[in-house]
This record gives structure tokens, sequence and C-alpha cells, in this order.
């Protein structure tokens, strides 16, 4: 690991190619359904809507999210009109509904206080809200928020890895206590926490990529978390992509990230999901690809570890070990 490398917000930034088109405050970027377990064990519609909103204040290193966000904060009924497009595009509310933006919740040049009324009378239908803060706005806008509503609340926080040495040089510019301090707060006021936790950050080899995952997850669930979200860590933020060319970071492989979800699942008392957005850029066989998404999907439904794919394209070694 090259400790001499600035991995600052400046150092960031400057990595960074062109923003993306400019972005409609008034529209989503993105609505699409699909399913998830319930704490229940039982499959239930889900919704995500991908906000337009002003970008997250803090620059982690691996985050790509900037792209699609505004330049300056998001106008006051910007979003309670982009849930309202949202909801008419998927027609019927959903049993759960994941408001994700590009940066926090509870961040007010994102989502402003003064909109929490009207967001909560738009989405009154949906029985589970889910939405994204950084841990350090945890606080009294999460319980605001959470009077408003008529369903529950989930809040997912990144805390991406318990690496001593690696999440401090992602610029996510927290602690292990501040998240855990965080966690129990949501816990204590009734509000479910979901972590995402980062497949191969940064800095870390391949090898040590399965026991980190696992680790970070033992250590969210310690926390109360009840949700748990494996990313496998992607390139094309800029960061990354510097990160790359210096040998610092090279994408997991799909069986790293399937060795991940096993071994958290073998371990977990809560419910465990792997991201399985573009898996395309971890495979090394196209021929067992869809097959080894499929199997994922249904490990993230069920929450039982299913028989490896077996394919005649790969040899037995490169399936579990690429």
């Amino acid at each position: 690991m090259n400790a001499s490398l600035p991995l600052d917000s400046a150092w960031v930034l400057g990595q960074r190619p062109a923003r993306n088109a400019p972005i409609d405050p008034f529209k989503p970027r993105g609505v699409f359904l699909e399913e998830e377990c319930a704490d229940s064990g039982r499959v239930r519609s889900s919704a995500v809507i991908l906000l337009a909103n002003k970008e997250c204040p803090w620059r982690c290193l691996m985050c790509d999210l900037w792209k699609q966000s505004l330049d300056g904060p998001t106008p006051p009924g910007a979003i309670p009109k982009q849930i309202e497009l949202a909801l008419a595009q998927l027609g019927a509310a959903p049993e759960q509904l994941k408001l994700y933006n590009s940066g926090s919740f509870f961040d007010m040049a994102a989502i402003p206080v003064a909109d929490y009324p009207a967001i909560a009378e738009k989405i009154a239908a949906v029985d589970h809200v889910v939405v994204e803060s950084h841990p350090r706005l945890i606080g009294e806008r999460s319980l605001r928020f959470r009077d408003l509503l008529d369903g529950s609340l989930e809040v997912a926080m990144g805390l991406e890895t318990v690496h001593p040495l690696v999440l401090p040089r992602l610029n996510k510019r927290f602690d292990l206590e501040q998240f855990a301090r965080a966690a129990r707060f949501l816990v204590k006021e009734g509000i479910s926490a979901r972590a995402f936790v980062l497949v191969k950050p940064p800095f870390l080899p391949e090898e040590e990529a399965v026991e980190w995952a696992l680790k970070t997850a033992e250590f969210a669930f310690d926390c109360g978390v009840k949700v748990v979200t494996l990313i496998p860590t992607r390139a094309g933020n800029g960061a990354m992509d510097a990160l790359m060319q210096d040998g610092e970071f090279s994408p997991p492989r799909l069986a790293t990230l399937e060795q991940a979800l096993e071994q958290v699942l073998k371990r977990a008392q809560v419910r465990v999901f792997a991201d399985t957005w573009d898996l395309d850029q971890f495979s090394i066989c196209p021929v067992c690809l869809p097959e080894r998404r499929q199997r994922i999907h249904q490990m993230n439904l069920t929450q039982r570890i299913l028989p490896a794919v077996q394919c005649e394209h790969c040899s037995p070694a490169s399936i579990l070990h690429p």
C-alpha cells in the first residue's frame, strides 16, 4: 500500500472526468422494480427511485454518484415532484420503496427538510421506506422524517470496510466508533439499519477480500445492523482508475463476490444481499455468467447457499479461485 498518495478530497476531485449532462432537478434519474427478501423471509415487491439532488459533501474515494448530481442545492419542491413522477411510472405503490440519491438523505442541501412532509405524503401507501445517509448525519432529522411516515423507516449507511489501514484512505471521514454510534442510535429509535460493505476495496489484495468482507459484515451485525449489502468495488470514477494505473486497485473477481456472499450467509443471523448490477465486468467467462448471476439473485431472495455453478468452459479451480 502506497501510503504517500494524498487521497484527500482535493486529490479525488482532481482525478474526475467531466460530469455527465445537466440533470433536471424535477425529474428522477431513474425508477425500477425489484424483489427483496423481507425480515419475515417473504419475498416482497420493492421499488428504487434514483433521486436527482446535490452531490454529497463527502468525496469518497470510490464514489461515482457525483456524475448524476446537481451542481447546487436541490430546489424546494423538487424531490416530492420527482417521487410523484416515479410513482406514476410504477402504477401501484410497492411494499418497499428505496429513495436512493447522489449523497445523503439527511443532508439539508440534498433533501430540503421543508420537503419532508410532502415526501411522506407522496409515499404514505408504502409499508417500508429505505433511505441512504452518511453516519455523521444520523440524528434529529432522521427522527423527524421517521415521525412523518405511515410505514417503517430503514437507513442504509456505507460502512465499506473495517480494515484499519483501508478505511481511513477511502476519504469517508468517519471512524468505526462513529458508525457504531449511528447504527445503535437508529436501532434505539426503532429505525432499521442497513450497511453497505465493499468487496475488495482499493489497497486490498484479492486473497484478503473475502476475509475482510466477512469481518466488516460481522462488525455491522454487532452494531445492530439487520441488512448487509455486499458491493463489488468498481472503477470508472477517475480516482479508482488512477489507483488501477498505480497498481493499488483492481476490481474483484466474480468468484470473490460469490465466496463473500456464501461466507457471510453462513455466519449471518440477519439478511445479506450481493449487488448484481453490471456483473459482466467481474466475470472471466461469458458462458456461465448468466447462470451465476441467477444463482446470486436466488441466494439474495432465499438467503440460502445454493450449489455452485459448474461450467465446462471454466476449470474447477477458476470457478472458486479464478
